[in-house]
């Protein structure tokens, strides 16, 4: 673990700001290589009642992306839909640390929920 200095906290925002968000748990169940990307990765997670295709910019991040597979983790899940590299993303994945220049880490439950289960 690196000592980096945090940083500076975001100014306050109403909770509704937080309500407004859908975020949930799902395990991701497949990860595929986008050939036209440099960075992107096709995440297929399970949430529950029913999968989506979340892109995350996680190929550089890992040796083998593929390690992620059966894992649970943090999904915002009623973002628009993006395009990228010709694909759709519905939702992104929560990981801790790109914005500091962190190695990231996947943001996880301590330990196995229900997918489609609610954060907050």
């Amino acid at each position: 673990m690196s000592n980096s200095t945090p940083a500076p906290v975001k100014p306050f925002v109403p909770f509704s700001a937080l309500e407004a968000l859908n975020i949930r748990v799902g395990t991701i169940e497949r990860v595929e290589d986008i050939a036209r990307s440099e960075k992107l990765l096709k995440l297929t997670a399970n949430i529950g009642d029913h999968s989506r295709i979340i892109l995350a910019g996680m190929k550089q991040e890992r040796q083998i992306p593929r390690e992620i597979e059966g894992k649970q983790a943090l999904l915002v899940l009623n973002l628009e839909p993006k395009k990228m590299a010709g694909e759709i993303s519905l939702g992104m994945l929560f990981d801790l640390g790109y914005a500091d220049g962190v190695l990231p880490a996947l943001a996880t439950p301590e330990r196995p929920v229900p997918n489609g289960t609610r954060a907050g």
